[in-house]
């Protein structure tokens, strides 16, 4: 797979599905001028209850094509692929990698109640990355985790606000505030998709964070990017790719992108790569 974007700057972005499209809308804001590469390993989500050797297994093979393609940074906008196999990437990369992790940390500062509840794959809850955080920031504080399986696949089949949805989400959200939780921490990218509908559950006395803002931030940095950008250098493109099915992709895609898209399969030009290289 040859780079799509020669001589300018190109970002890779990959999640376990279309979640980390929140990640990559937020770095966009913050640079209009940088190209990015984004996966979704639509065919193998959600990683939530996969085993760790197999996360592992992908997250590598998906670094592979992004570096190939030529990302000079990756950022994982995975919380559970952060937590399972981030360090192994690291460690085998030359490239920067900038991963997730959930916000508990602004979370205990924000809360006032003393309650915070932090929503995420059952991957992520279990992970050593939460009980650090725990540890490190939860002292005097009552941390609620939640795992919430069955939310990336309302995301992934583009159900942000049905009635079923809301009624779905209602059963696990409703119980972290009646304990308290004045604070929720979305631990999933895909999780602020669903936004809107958890804050319409919570009400309004209850703040959510996320992290792709940090993330965003945290690309700019290892990019060295100024703050004053010159619009006419070169406008920002982005490849959307999937291990899923293209056409399917099409629609959620666009869906939560906020715009029509076009989206390829990454096996398919992973294909025509190796047969013509």
């Amino acid at each position: 797979m040859t780079n799509p974007f020669p001589s300018v700057r190109t970002v890779g972005v990959f999640d376990s599905g279309v979640g980390g499209l929140s990640v990559l809308k937020a770095i966009r804001e913050k640079h209009p001028t940088i190209d990015f590469i984004y996966i979704a390993d639509s065919g193998n989500a959600p990683y939530g209850s996969r085993s760790a050797e197999f996360i592992e297994s992908r997250a590598s093979h998906i670094a592979d094509s992004l570096i190939d393609a030529g990302a000079e940074i990756i950022v994982v906008a995975c919380n559970t692929a952060t937590a399972i196999a981030v360090a192994k990437l690291r460690a085998k990369l030359t490239v920067p990698i900038v991963a997730m992790e959930p916000a508990i940390k602004p979370a205990v500062a924000h809360t006032k109640t003393g309650v915070i509840g932090v929503l995420a794959t059952e991957r992520t809850i279990e992970s050593p990355t939460v009980a650090r955080l725990c540890r490190d920031f939860g002292q005097g504080v009552n941390i609620l985790l939640q795992p919430c399986p069955g939310f990336v696949e309302l995301v992934e089949r583009g159900e942000l606000s049905s009635d079923y949805t809301h009624e779905y989400l209602r059963k696990t959200v409703s119980p972290l505030i009646a304990q308290g939780a004045d604070t929720l921490v979305l631990g999933c990218t895909h999780y602020v998709f669903l936004e809107p509908a958890i804050q319409h559950i919570a009400g309004p006395g209850v703040h959510i964070i996320e992290s792709s803002a940090a993330v965003a931030r945290q690309t700019m940095r290892y990019l060295g990017i100024e703050k004053h950008i010159d619009l006419s250098e070169h406008a920002g493109r982005e490849l959307f790719l999937t291990t899923g099915s293209p056409e399917d992709a099409q629609t959620i895609f666009s869906q939560l992108w906020g715009s029509p898209v076009e989206v390829l399969a990454l096996d398919n030009i992973n294909a025509s790569s190796s047969a013509t290289g």
